[in-house]
């Protein structure tokens, strides 16, 4: 009975998103004030009913209802209860059914906080975000039903749910990363709102800029936690692997960081309109080329989804519809969109210019090395691979002047500066960071790689000419918008990141070892004895995990697990690797399969600094976070 509810509330949900693309639009036209107005109240009941239908879901997952077949194929009922919310969308029609719950929640929540724009803003931009709506469940309706049962036959038990996705990163990052893919639709909604309206001002680009710094911050964070849990679940030590769905999630957060800049250009400078208008649509975009590559089964992907291709034509249309009209009204009114910020060379508008060409670029990279391989194989030239080492030299081109010009951007003046003004504080900060970087790395590693030190000097050198502008703004700190100190922590954010990258890609170490019980092996200074093999019993599993004790210097460091898991149900092995973490190196050991002399294989790793990729990730969300509270964003008084 709950199941059917579930579904009868989609229906419903979908009816409501047809009112509300049509209705206000109707109201728009005649200016009816009573169809307009219908707009938000349409928005709460979509997501309500979308909210009670996933609710639906999840008891059905915790309750072990078989005769829904997305739970017979996704559970079981020795799943743990926490994983058994996992499964409800960790399957392709689970998962969309969140995407929904997101979508309409981003919508209820513009009808809700979005009070003080103009009436007919706020109706288009709900209307714009119906109709996304509803192409979305049509999709979910048609060819991807959650509650699609199994009666009158159903199983006494479920399959359980892929053993890859057990695991806490599995609970945490879908929801994260949704929340930034859906969440661009809301600025996309921004700019065709604007586009229609032909009101293309800089009022649009600063009620837009925090909807866009939210969804930002949540596909950071999102990503983020995806590389932690592909880390330490995969058993393979890497945290990135340029796979096409890394990829997909990558692709929108680069044009989403070059939107955030461009909207704090038309903002203050009423400058780059047409330009932050195209990224605002190419950004929703992206994350719908990411959802069909996901969803359509055109990649081989342990991310991926393994989807009926039928249900890949349907995303394939929608994305067509969304990003061929919005692309045909950005050319129809692009021309009319006139930018009256003038600026030169130098200046910090010429600077955010610069930096939004490279993000553009690192995307088309990205997209070319993701694109290339399955367009050439479809079109019958055979079988072709852009892997890592592609990936990462294109982006060592690019981040060298991407990070030079974030370093310098914060302490030009906007419209117009000086060169001369800039000399001095260039010069102490290029040699304090060619200095510090050759000396930090000689003294802990006693060799010097240039990727490494070339990580660690631009790094360094957005540090501390983070600090030195700091320094200069410090006496007018409580004037300066709260902005001001998301950027701060974005900017060092992003200088972990990159330093971290340099350090753990360039001085992480393994080593493959074959043990019995009581031998021992040395790793960069580790000395790890095989102590014991002990039997473990999980609520799905069972299996061996394998007692190392970590020694350094005759002392002991740690006393780790690494297991070997089988799941009965889904037949399968599965690696969980021993991690001792640190914030200046993780220790890692990987558990292989027993070898027919009775011993075991086993992978051991130093990796150095590689948690300052997850510090930096996070440090960078929280810059996003923080864009929210400033109080320019939250003034209850209408615009005029």
């Amino acid at each position: 009975m709950i199941p059917e509810l579930g579904n009868f509330a989609l229906y419903i949900a979908f009816t409501l998103s047809l009112l509300l693309s049509i209705f206000p639009a109707i109201g728009l036209r005649q200016n009816n004030i009573r169809l307009t107005s219908l707009a938000p109240n349409l928005s709460v009941g979509i997501f309500l009913f979308t909210l009670f239908a996933f609710g639906c879901l999840v008891y059905a997952f915790l309750t072990d209802d078989f005769t829904v077949l997305n739970v017979a194929q996704n559970s079981n009922s020795d799943l743990p209860y926490y994983y058994k919310i996992a499964a409800s969308f960790g399957s392709h029609e689970g998962s969309f059914l969140l995407w929904l719950v997101m979508q309409s929640g981003w919508m209820f929540a513009v009808a809700l906080l979005s009070k003080a724009l103009p009436s007919d803003m706020r109706t288009r931009i709900l209307m714009v975000l119906g109709w996304i709506c509803v192409g979305f469940y049509a999709y979910i309706i048609i060819a991807s039903n959650p509650f699609e049962t199994t009666l009158p036959f159903y199983p006494v038990d479920g399959k359980d749910l892929n053993p890859l996705l057990q695991d806490i990163g599995m609970i945490i990052h879908p929801p994260l990363l949704y929340m930034g893919y859906v969440g661009l639709s809301v600025s996309f909604a921004f700019a065709i709102a604007a586009l229609l309206s032909g009101n293309l001002d800089s009022t649009w680009a600063k009620w837009s800029r925090p909807w866009t710094a939210a969804a930002w911050a949540f596909l950071t964070l999102g990503i983020t936690i995806g590389s932690w849990w592909a880390y330490s679940e995969l058993g393979w030590g890497g945290w990135w692997f340029w796979d096409p769905v890394e990829n997909a999630s990558f692709m929108p957060w680069l044009i989403a960081t070059a939107l955030l800049h461009s909207l704090a250009v038309s903002e203050k400078r009423n400058a780059f309109k047409s330009w932050t208008v195209f990224l605002a649509i190419a950004a929703f975009s992206l994350s719908l080329l990411g959802t069909f590559l996901v969803r359509s089964g055109v990649i081989v992907s342990v991310h991926a989804f393994a989807s009926d291709p039928s249900r890949g034509v349907f995303i394939l249309i929608l994305l067509a519809l969304v990003i061929g009209g919005s692309l045909l009204l950005y050319s129809v009114r692009a021309g009319a969109i006139k930018s009256v910020g003038k600026f030169s060379t130098l200046s910090r508008e010429s600077m955010l210019w610069g930096n939004n060409v490279l993000l553009v670029a690192a995307t088309l990279v990205v997209l070319l090395g993701t694109l290339l391989p399955l367009v050439h194989k479809e079109i019958g030239l055979g079988t072709i691979s852009i892997g890592e080492p592609f990936f990462n030299q294109m982006f060592v081109y690019l981040i060298v002047p991407f990070a030079l010009l974030l370093g310098v951007a914060p302490l030009i003046r906007w419209k117009q500066d000086k060169i001369k003004s800039l000399y001095v504080p260039a010069l102490i900060c290029l040699l304090l960071s060619i200095g510090l970087s050759f000396s930090w790395l000689f003294l802990e590693f006693g060799e010097v790689k240039f990727f490494a030190f070339l990580g660690v000097v631009l790094g360094l050198w957005i540090t501390l000419f983070t600090i030195h502008e700091m320094r200069i703004t410090w006496r007018k700190l409580a004037k300066l918008p709260i902005s001001h100190v998301a950027m701060v922590c974005g900017h060092i954010g992003l200088a972990f990141v990159i330093a971290g990258i340099g350090l753990t890609s360039q001085y992480s170490v393994e080593r493959d070892v074959k043990m019995f019980t009581g031998d021992t092996a040395d790793l960069a200074g580790y000395n790890f004895k095989f102590d014991s093999l002990k039997k473990v019993d999980g609520p799905n599993y069972e299996g061996w995990a394998a007692v190392i004790s970590i020694n350094k210097q005759q002392r002991n460091v740690e006393t780790v697990y690494a297991e070997k898991r089988f799941y009965p149900v889904q037949r399968t092995t599965m690696t969980e690797a021993a991690i001792d973490d640190g914030f200046f190196r993780d220790i890692y050991v990987s558990l292989g399969e027993q070898l027919p002399d009775r011993s075991w294989g086993l992978r051991l790793y130093v990796k150095p600094y590689v948690r300052w990729l997850w510090i930096g990730g996070i440090v960078i969300a929280l810059g996003g976070f923080i864009t929210l509270f400033d109080k320019r964003y939250r003034r209850n008084k209408r615009m005029s």
